[in-house]
């Protein structure tokens, strides 16, 4: 019989699995249509702020911008060497932009996570694990602290890493690092929270946390993908009321895809979790019977002698290896006792 294939070989066809399985999900129009959702919602919210506080915060930025000395120095030499005169209208708009991209990304993965998470994981139970049992391990309530805390704890990370953003190198290890910290958090528990139990939820959980936390990573840097518009600099500026909502739809469609890879991988590994609970283990009966059987004996075994030691059959699976106090039968067999008999 073939050996089964390693546990990290099982999970890498999970993850895979699970990938194509989400990205073919989200062509479905129900997703589509869940993904306008959250998007609706942050576009009230951005223009509502954005038409508030867009001019007051861009004047104040301005005015600290300009009482910097160095930064000063420094513009006027980019305009001197580079010639990057319009470098001094747009720095603002551009760092007002770059700060808001950490509140757009944590709003939209927010939003999926408490309006689109319940309704794919709903989705892929019907379609994939119909007969998946509930355990209810976690409340909304419970869903809604943990996404919660989990954000709180992203955003002073982010806040305390923001100085490593201006170096090349980091800016593309830090900030996908952990956005994907915070996925994995958020998408792990709340594709559980419903069907497993919270024993079961915690048990998979620490099983596939590396996994867990590859697939928050990769969705960490795909939800980096909209920035990529932002780079374009005064262009983008021009065109902010349309590239706005655009970048807003890319990360709540990003954000709605990694919630489905996260359901389809955490309900596959629920159902392998039952699947494995669920198998006859041979106890000390079936091994015996198994040992007798290979040896031809039938019925129980008779006792007529003085206990010794002896070793079990190691062809037997399942039955222990080290010595124990067995009885002769009258056909020769060492046999060990029933453990189970002085309980």
């Amino acid at each position: 019989m073939r050996p089964p294939p390693p546990m990290s070989d099982l999970r890498m066809g999970l993850v895979l699995d699970s990938f194509w399985r989400a990205a073919m999900y989200c062509l479905m129009p129900r997703v589509m249509l869940l993904s306008l959702s959250p998007l609706i919602v942050m576009l009230a919210l951005s223009m509502g702020l954005g038409y508030l506080y867009w001019e007051p915060a861009i004047d104040a930025l301005n005015l600290w911008l300009s009482e910097s000395e160095l930064l000063d120095a420094g513009l006027s030499w980019l305009e001197e060497v580079f010639s990057l005169h319009w470098l001094r209208a747009v720095l603002a708009p551009l760092v007002m932009l770059c700060l808001a991209t950490p509140v757009i990304v944590v709003l939209s993965l927010l939003l999926v996570g408490l309006v689109m998470t319940p309704a794919t994981v709903m989705l892929v139970a019907d379609r994939r694990f119909p007969k998946l049992e509930k355990k209810h391990g976690a409340s909304w309530l419970a869903s809604l602290g943990w996404s919660v805390l989990s954000t709180v704890v992203a955003v002073v990370a982010l806040v305390a890493s923001s100085p490593l953003w201006f170096i090349p190198p980091l800016i593309l290890v830090v900030p996908p690092l952990i956005w994907g910290w915070l996925t994995y958090r958020v998408f792990s528990f709340d594709a559980l929270a419903d069907h497993a139990s919270a024993e079961e939820r915690r048990l998979l959980m620490v099983r596939h946390r590396s996994s867990f936390l590859l697939l928050g990573v990769i969705s960490g840097y795909l939800g980096t993908l909209p920035s990529v518009m932002w780079a374009s600099g005064a262009m983008f500026i021009a065109m902010a009321p349309l590239l706005i909502p655009l970048a807003i739809w890319l990360y709540t469609l990003i954000f709605a895809f990694s919630s489905l890879w996260f359901t389809h991988f955490a309900l596959a590994a629920l159902v392998n979790l039952r699947e494995q609970d669920a198998e006859p283990r041979p106890g000390f009966a079936a091994a015996r019977d198994a040992v007798l059987n290979a040896k031809g004996v039938a019925g129980p075994p008779v006792n007529v002698g003085t206990p010794g030691k002896e070793l079990i059959p190691s062809a037997v699976s399942g039955v222990p290896s080290e010595p124990a106090s067995v009885a002769a039968t009258d056909t020769g067999l060492m046999i060990p006792p029933d453990p189970d008999r002085h309980r």
